[in-house]
């Protein structure tokens, strides 16, 4: 994905918050598309059409800058997640379920670059940034392992499923996709479906043929 160069700027403060926004925004894309180390300052403050050294005005460094897209990415999980449980509230456990899970795809796939250069980046990440990351992405996952230990008190999950080996498997499920799905060629909808069906199906504690 290809970002046009703007005419580079000595005035970063005309924009204000809007000119950080962009920033934001181009260096995500850049982020994801040739990876943290593959992008460089200067190349981001082409895409912006700034100066490499007025982008110090919005953040102190390349780090700063990793570190507001990631935290962005988490809270953006978190308000899918939060809209999915308002939403389902009232739903029994299986309409529960796969409502936070096309939350969740849609948080990658439907709300720009920030969750998918999450995804991508967090692991080669100065660890700084890692540093400063890991409680929210603790705690967004502590959100995953309490909704599925309430399915298991419910009854809608078998009473032995490992919380954290589960939230673990249906993450790694979910979040490879950034890798290889395409929501342009393929139905985003169908394929949460498909991945709440095989995981309830997993967890739903239903007899194995060979054992009924």
């Amino acid at each position: 994905m290809a970002l046009p160069a703007s005419t580079p700027t000595d005035s970063p403060t005309r924009e204000g918050p809007a000119g950080q926004h962009r920033i934001l925004d181009v260096a995500a894309a850049l982020f994801l598309e040739r990876g943290y180390a593959g992008t460089s300052l200067r190349e981001i403050a082409a895409a912006v059409g700034m100066k490499p050294g007025s982008l110090y005005y919005h953040f102190a460094s390349k780090e700063a800058l990793l570190q507001a897209i990631l935290l962005r990415g988490i809270d953006v999980m978190v308000e899918a997640f939060d809209a999915a449980e308002a939403a389902t509230r009232s739903s029994d456990a299986r309409a529960r379920f796969a409502a936070h899970v096309r939350a969740h795809l849609g948080a990658l796939f439907e709300h720009g670059p920030y969750t998918a250069a999450h995804v991508t980046t967090f692991r080669t990440a100065p660890p700084p940034v890692c540093e400063a990351i890991v409680p929210q992405r603790d705690a967004y996952e502590a959100m995953w392992s309490r909704l599925l230990e309430e399915l298991v008190s419910s009854g809608a999950l078998a009473s032995d499923v490992a919380i954290g080996l589960a939230r673990l498997t249906l993450f790694g499920a979910m979040n490879s996709a950034v890798e290889w799905f395409d929501p342009q060629r393929g139905n985003l909808d169908a394929f949460a479906e498909t991945i709440a069906r095989q995981f309830w199906s997993g967890l739903s504690g239903a007899p194995h043929p060979s054992h009924a």
